[in-house]
């Protein structure tokens, strides 16, 4: 198989999603074009002329609808020659946008592309699509939409994950979080976009009383989706500072074969996409990050840095208790219980976050997870490039 790099990757900071957020007067597209700018800024004629502009969003409507990824090329002024490809893979839908593109330049169909993700969650809520799906009664049980932080709830219950161990994760995220505001290093490939230049959404004064005196907050989701939880009963768990706060933001990626300029910054070793349980719904990640890390012959030993996403707390807290991965190269940046979550933008958020924090160490390998509602994982290795 054709080699495929990342030649750069950079995101926007995460803006509050709501009406006076850092981000909320800047439109999807714009969002977008900020970013494509700043790589072809960065990296010259290759981000400029991509033969793909790959875009994963979650609430393709309203401000997002009508094809954004190919509202973003015009408002980007991107060549007319370039395809547009839009796509939904709920909160896995920026990185599986770059597995798209890695794909496309392996198999020799394209040679470079940018890919990524956007959500503008103040001028498209979550859900706002109104999804027939959503409401469906009629399907069976367990092909119901349920609410992802219903499934936390669940999971934590099924899993044995106590509120204190997700005291503990949204701890150590907010307080990393702040940490790397000040370090330069992790902030590489950020980019002011707007007026906004940091991230928007950390809580600095985050202390073990404050979380411990919160109160769960999505116990009466469970009345609403009775029929889909087939009667199923749980204590409620998580509370607010347990959720990754709603944001704004977006993340694109320079994705090409071999012999482009400037230098890539990582190496794609392997991207993998998994299905799961949907009533285990946010486990699939796990199951993206077995099959990636076999098909790079690697383990997480290996791995210098991970970003796994903390899609909520139960997700980050299962991971470093079940599996074998030094906590010290977890998120070392802080993750989404501080940062937030702008739900298509994420995986390349993500991603970006990576080759900073690789950088940040001069470590070798990499691994980026992604998690979502309903059975939804995909997940990405990737070896660094000395420079």
């Amino acid at each position: 198989m054709t080699d495929v790099f990342l030649y750069d990757a950079v995101r926007t900071p995460r803006g509050k999603a709501r009406p006076d957020g850092g981000l909320a007067g800047l439109t999807p597209q714009e969002l977008v074009r900020q970013q494509a700018a700043a790589l072809a800024a960065r990296c010259g004629e290759a981000a400029a002329n991509p033969d793909a502009l790959i875009l994963g969003c979650v609430t393709q409507t309203g401000a997002q609808g009508g094809h954004i990824a190919l509202v973003a090329k015009l408002h980007a002024g991107l060549p007319d020659t370039t395809a547009a490809h839009s796509l939904n893979n709920y909160c896995a839908s920026g990185l599986s946008a770059i597995g798209q593109a890695v794909a496309k330049i392996a198999s020799g169909e394209i040679e470079v592309a940018l890919a990524g993700g956007v959500e503008s969650m103040s001028a498209v809520p979550f859900l706002s699509d109104r999804a027939g799906f959503y409401i469906n009664d009629e399907l069976p049980p367990r092909a119901r939409f349920v609410p992802p932080v219903l499934g936390a709830d669940r999971l934590a219950r099924a899993e044995g994950i106590t509120r204190a161990d997700l005291d503990a994760v949204a701890l150590a995220s907010q307080r990393k979080a702040a940490t790397a505001e000040g370090d330069a290093a992790f902030q590489k490939s950020r980019i002011t976009t707007g007026a906004l230049a940091g991230e928007e959404c950390i809580r600095p004064q985050t202390s073990a009383e404050s979380l411990a005196a919160m109160p769960a907050a999505f116990g009466d989701l469970q009345a609403q989706y009775a029929g889909a939880l087939e009667g199923e009963s749980f204590a409620p768990l998580h509370s607010m500072a347990h959720a990754p706060p709603i944001c704004d933001g977006a993340g694109l990626a320079l994705v090409g074969a071999a012999g482009l300029v400037p230098p890539p910054r990582a190496r794609i070793v392997a991207f993998a996409e998994s299905g799961g349980d949907p009533v285990a719904s946010l486990t699939a990640g796990f199951a993206a990050m077995d099959k990636v890390l076999a098909r790079a012959g690697l383990t997480l030993d290996d791995m210098d840095r991970i970003e796994f996403m903390e899609a909520f707390a139960v997700t980050i807290a299962q991971f470093l208790r079940d599996r074998d991965a030094d906590p010290a190269r977890v998120n070392v940046s802080g993750g989404h219980l501080a940062k937030g979550h702008p739900m298509g933008a994420s995986g390349a958020i993500l991603a970006s976050t990576l080759l900073d924090a690789l950088d940040a160490c001069a470590g070798r390998y990499g691994l980026v997870v992604l998690t979502g509602a309903m059975g939804v994982g995909a997940a990405m290795v990737v070896e660094r490039v000395e420079s």
